[in-house]
């Protein structure tokens, strides 16, 4: 019996102990709902590489969309909405918009980091390194290698996004992995300054120096193209002297065809 007795009275205990506990966090969540938004902060992410996001251009079209946030009722506000605004812009990658204590609306973006730039004859657009593509911006403009000529896409102004085309798409893939693997090396990033492409979809590499321009082929077998480039650099031009070779053919399997 006095068993029962304990366990009753530790049962009556825990109850009480939620109902207290439930009675502040409904209190809490009723003050929450009737506290106003006192500001408004914006975050950019790495801001000091990439300055394509600019705060007070997020701000100006927040407010045009959803007006003044200071003052609003916090549970008013929709996150989420808010969200998929600032991921509109095409240079946003991804946005966190959330609430403090304090009244403050935080909204914290990711910059989408380019890896080259695509320019055709009438305009240009970035990949990131996922292979998205999103326009060149006014505010700011990226250090990144080019590739012009005959390109397999022609995105519309303002596109943002991987390229429709399957083709397209896998070719935008490739190329964006053989900068990946320049940047990796240390050397052909800065030596390369350009990349063409030409109607047959060939890649031709241009150095830095050198009259010499590398006939690439296609974007694949990336890793093995850049071995014999370099084979170049270290056996055939002591022997032969810079600039002795005008063309440097390298999309066939173990050859490297030179012509004057």
């Amino acid at each position: 019996m006095k068993r029962l007795t304990r366990l009753i009275s530790a049962s009556i205990f825990l109850g009480l102990i939620f109902i207290l506990l439930f009675s502040a966090y409904t209190s809490e969540a009723v003050k929450r709902s009737r506290r106003a938004c006192s500001g408004l902060e914006i975050i950019i992410r790495d801001s000091l590489r990439n300055r394509f996001v600019d705060k007070a251009d997020i701000e100006d079209c927040l407010i045009s969309e959803f007006g003044d946030f200071k003052g609003k009722i916090m549970d008013s506000i929709s996150l989420v909405s808010i969200e998929k605004a600032v991921d509109a812009r095409s240079a946003v990658r991804k946005s966190e918009a959330y609430m403090t204590k304090d009244g403050i609306l935080h909204i914290s973006i990711t910059q989408r980091k380019p890896v080259v730039r695509f320019q055709g004859k009438d305009a240009g657009i970035y990949a990131d390194e996922e292979g998205c593509l999103f326009p060149l911006q006014k505010s700011y403009t990226a250090h990144v290698p080019v590739v012009d000529g005959f390109l397999p896409f022609r995105p519309g102004p303002g596109f943002k996004g991987l390229p429709t085309d399957t083709g397209a798409r896998e070719w935008t893939g490739r190329i964006v992995e053989m900068i990946r693997y320049m940047n990796s090396t240390g050397v052909w990033d800065r030596n390369i300054v350009q990349i063409n492409v030409r109607e047959n979809g060939d890649l031709v590499l241009i150095p830095r120096e050198g009259r010499e321009k590398f006939i690439f082929g296609p974007p694949v077998q990336i890793e093995d193209k850049f071995r014999k480039m370099g084979l170049y650099y270290t056996s055939i031009v002591p022997a032969k002297g810079e600039g002795f070779y005008s063309t440097v053919n390298l999309k066939f399997e173990d050859r490297i065809i030179c012509r004057k």
